[in-house]
């Protein structure tokens, strides 16, 4: 009695033997076997930016009196009028994280903003109210926590960037965050740091009396 063997065809070795070569080679580069391996797989970051153009110059005569660190996580979602989520629509989850800087703007103190009495000792001063800067986004500290598609969407990102959702939570918190700044008190805590400021400057110059106000 004999028994017959079956042979496998060329292409079926060809294919196991090309697994066995990438089993191998995988597991050198896991384990440190092959030197130098990772460096012939690995990734390179290139920066090919161009130099920094100097578009203007600006001369600033506002006093920073006060930052404030400010968090917020933005829910975004749109949705398709007629269609499931499943099929057409995202939502966003972002944590943003930035700074407002509180000023007072110097350069509107005009010389009848100014007085000061005949022996040196007394200024009185009127300077305008603090104002809030626009909010700057960290983004070291700001990211997306999770992002949902419809099954279109994902379609759609096979095909083309989509910078516009990113932007559109960025835009997101960056009001909100601007919100909360106005309704933190920010901007009188930096009528007080300048209050303070001018105080210990003009009393190191001689002057007794010194009052600040603010408005027009």
């Amino acid at each position: 009695m004999t028994t017959s063997v079956r042979r496998l065809p060329g292409w079926a070795k060809a294919v196991a033997a090309l697994v066995l070569v990438l089993a191998v080679l995988f597991a050198g580069i896991r384990l440190a076997v092959l030197p130098g391996i990772k460096d012939l797989f690995g990734t390179e970051t290139h920066d090919r930016s161009g130099p920094a153009l100097l578009k203007s110059l600006n001369d600033m005569s506002r006093y920073d009196a006060a930052s404030g660190d400010f968090q917020v996580v933005v829910d975004l979602e749109k949705d398709a009028k007629y269609l499931p989520d499943a099929i057409r629509g995202t939502r966003t989850l972002y944590v943003g994280a930035g700074t407002v800087d509180a000023y007072v703007d110097l350069g509107q103190v005009g010389p009848n903003d100014v007085s000061v009495n005949g022996d040196r000792t007394a200024a009185t001063l009127r300077l305008p109210h603090a104002r809030l800067g626009r909010p700057a986004l960290d983004p070291d500290h700001s990211y997306a926590v999770s992002k949902q598609r419809g099954l279109l969407d994902r379609l759609g990102d096979l095909f083309s960037d989509n910078p516009d959702s990113e932007q559109a939570v960025q835009k997101l918190a960056v009001r909100h965050i601007g919100d909360a700044a106005r309704s933190s008190g920010l901007a009188a805590r930096a009528e007080t740091n300048t209050t303070g400021m001018l105080q210990g400057l003009l009393r190191s110059l001689g002057f007794t009396q010194v009052h600040v106000s603010y408005g027009s």
